[in-house]
């Protein structure tokens, strides 16, 4: 895990000097060590922060050259199947006199022999680079399949950038880039940052499974609009292949299963450096350390973090599954004083607005592996994989029924519903859970008003995922995003269920989930592994029939079964919970003051960018308790606080 940064100039000689001025930004990334390399014309500059992981050596220092001398690269992640890449290499001959034994330097030569889409086509893992190519002079920038690792690219008004966050970047020769209101109006619906768009106009994230490929020409005219680029793996090839070829059988499915995931998490469980689990006590991060302990012979390090308010507390159940894995196992309960001092680290640790409010325990959790561990694996992505959000769900059952009843009758109803008061579904919402379904309250509310507009599945679930869909626009001049929530329309063939699964894999995972994992764990130099996005694994993920991932009303049904082989069924058969803190209530208690300051109309309005009646109205409504309106109020202070942090 490292970070990475490059410039190509269109006006100025670059320089070593520019370079460390960039990655001195993400130190943290790469506390190990830092390399520099300028080409002979002075024209291109890569740059790298290193967190040593495999082979600690200087035989793993980057920016590194293929031996044939054409290619220099710069790249952050780990490639699990090095070993086995390594050893093709050598099979055909192509592989050069090796200098140690880091999966980087097997990439480059890969990249050398097979060229740079044919590696990445062989390469299982997480990763982000990018790759000069002296011969052509173009510089080629590329991401993982599932965007695991960050890229961001844009243009100054000196030249390109690249690197791995935004820091850099603002940090480049000639960077005066402003605000972006398209991305400004992509974070207040989805409370993240929509790929491709960043923050700041003409700075883009590179799309997942893409590269894109910048000649000295094309970085000499700055792009308005995010370029075409070049999609090297597609999540939706999978999801049709894996339709037309489903696992229906049971056992089938789950020896497969536990032969992909264990083969993933061996291959992951590979460093020269200590190697823990993140532990929730939820079935993706228990079947992952159980896996993994059945793995190693001795006990792995296992992580937790808990909180004593009601209803926010899953630590007791990590616990008892870390003791029936006999795990050697750490848990830390944390204070809201604890969490509350996180905030105002929380814009240089994501270096652009982020507001999914579980990144404060994700950072406390991942600081407390880092105090023993270097790497620790994550249960994450089995959400999206195996449909284990509520929505994946409820939505697809309730607009089959809802679809056979006229428009007009339909709409009056559902508004109606959507019109009862939030106390009253909040104690269905009770009710429901002692029947292990979390899903009514004010999402089944909201879910129901939206119902009654939507045109049709698209638009409701783009609305639902909008959290000022039904509250207006809290952004000046009715500025709204281009990037609108839609269901593949090659997949229009498959149920509705298997379609919002894709949606969420190629959108809310790599840019709320894995952003978020990314950014937490780096903070502190830890690195993240998550075997649940090993192509073995979501290739079989495509193939398990919707009748086993939604089995007994519920998602996730063959994780469960799988899981039940580890640990017995009693300390995992309960309702689903998030990794969640108390936000909400905090913003009417200790963090009000912060909060009030952040959403005055003088610092609502300095700018421009904001409504201030609206976002005002909403923030009463959530003091009076008229309605929980935690995260859209989260995305305003988010960007608030991003922007007052300079």
């Amino acid at each position: 895990m490292c970070g990475i940064a490059g410039f190509l100039s269109t006006s100025l000689a670059v320089t070593p000097h520019v370079l460390r001025a960039m990655t001195d930004r993400i130190v943290p990334r790469g506390p190990d060590s830092s390399g520099e390399w300028v080409d002979e014309k002075g024209a291109i500059g890569l740059a790298h922060r290193r967190l040593a992981i495999i082979d600690l050596t200087e035989a793993g220092h980057q920016p590194m050259h293929s031996a044939c001398g054409r290619y220099t690269l710069t790249y952050n992640g780990e490639i699990y199947n090095f070993q086995d890449l390594r050893a093709e290499l050598e099979a055909q001959g192509k592989a050069p006199n090796w200098r140690g034994h880091s999966d980087s330097e097997v990439l480059i030569a890969a990249i050398a022999a097979w060229g740079i889409e044919a590696a990445l086509e062989k390469a299982h893992g997480m990763f982000a680079l990018g790759v000069w190519d002296s011969r052509t002079r173009e510089l080629v920038l590329a991401r993982d399949r599932f965007g695991e690792k960050p890229l961001y690219y844009g243009w100054t008004t000196q030249g390109f950038a690249f690197a791995s966050t935004l820091g850099p970047i603002r940090a480049a020769p000639g960077f005066a880039n402003p605000v972006s209101r398209e991305a400004l109006a992509g974070l207040m619906a989805r409370a993240y940052m929509p790929a491709p768009l960043s923050i700041h106009e003409r700075v883009f994230k590179l799309p997942p499974g893409c590269l894109l490929r910048v000649s000295e020409d094309f970085a000499r005219t700055p792009q308005d609009a995010p370029p075409a680029v070049h999609r090297w793996f597609d999540y939706a090839d999978q999801v049709i292949a894996g339709a037309a070829d489903p696992i229906t059988d049971e056992a089938e499915a789950l020896e497969a299963l536990d032969s992909v995931l264990t083969g993933a998490v061996e291959r992951q469980l590979v460093a020269d450096v200590p190697v823990g689990n993140f532990l929730s006590g939820g079935i993706d991060s228990s079947l992952i350390t159980a896996i993994a302990q059945k793995c190693v012979s001795r006990p792995i390090k296992t992580f937790t973090i808990g909180f004593s308010e009601a209803g926010f507390d899953e630590a007791v159940f990590a616990k008892k599954v870390a003791a029936a894995l006999g795990t050697d196992h750490t848990e830390l309960y944390v204070s809201p004083a604890d969490a509350l001092e996180v905030i105002p680290q929380l814009p240089a640790m994501y270096d652009e607005p982020f507001a999914d409010s579980s990144q404060i325990p994700t950072h406390l959790v991942s600081k407390l592996a880092h105090s023993q561990v270097t790497v620790s694996l994550s249960g994450d992505a089995g959400d999206e994989l195996f449909g284990g959000y509520n929505r994946h769900i409820q939505f697809p059952r309730l607009w089959r029924a809802m679809d056979k009843v006229p428009g007009p009758l339909r709409r009056a109803a559902l508004e109606a519903a959507g019109a009862v008061p939030p106390g009253v579904w909040n104690g269905l919402s009770d009710l429901t859970r002692r029947r292990r379904s979390a899903w009514f309250g004010d999402n089944a509310r909201r879910a129901l008003r939206q119902m009654g507009r939507a045109r049709d599945f698209d638009s409701l679930f783009d609305s639902f995922m909008d959290d000022w869909a039904l509250s207006g626009n809290p952004l000046a001049g009715g500025v709204t995003s281009s990037q609108r929530l839609a269901l593949d329309p090659r997949l229009a063939h498959l149920p509705l269920e298997l379609r919002m699964m894709h949606a969420d894999a190629v959108t809310y995972l790599p840019d709320d989930i894995l952003c978020k994992v990314d950014r937490a764990g780096m903070a502190v130099s830890l690195e993240s592994r998550i075997p649940f996005l090993d192509p073995q694994v979501t290739a079989l993920a495509a193939r398990v029939s919707p009748g086993l991932k939604f089995a007994n009303g519920g998602g996730k049904a063959i994780l469960k079964t799988l899981l039940y082989r580890y640990v017995p069924r009693e300390l995992i058969d309960r309702p689903k919970a998030g990794f969640a803190i108390p936000v909400g209530v905090w913003m009417k208690g200790p963090l009000r003051d912060w909060a009030e300051d952040l959403l005055s109309e003088k610092a609502l309005g300095e700018d421009g960018l904001f409504d201030a009646k609206v976002v005002r109205t909403r923030w009463q409504r959530h003091l009076d308790g008229r309605e929980d309106a935690t995260q859209p109020l989260w995305s305003v202070l988010m960007f608030q606080a991003w922007k007052r942090a300079g």
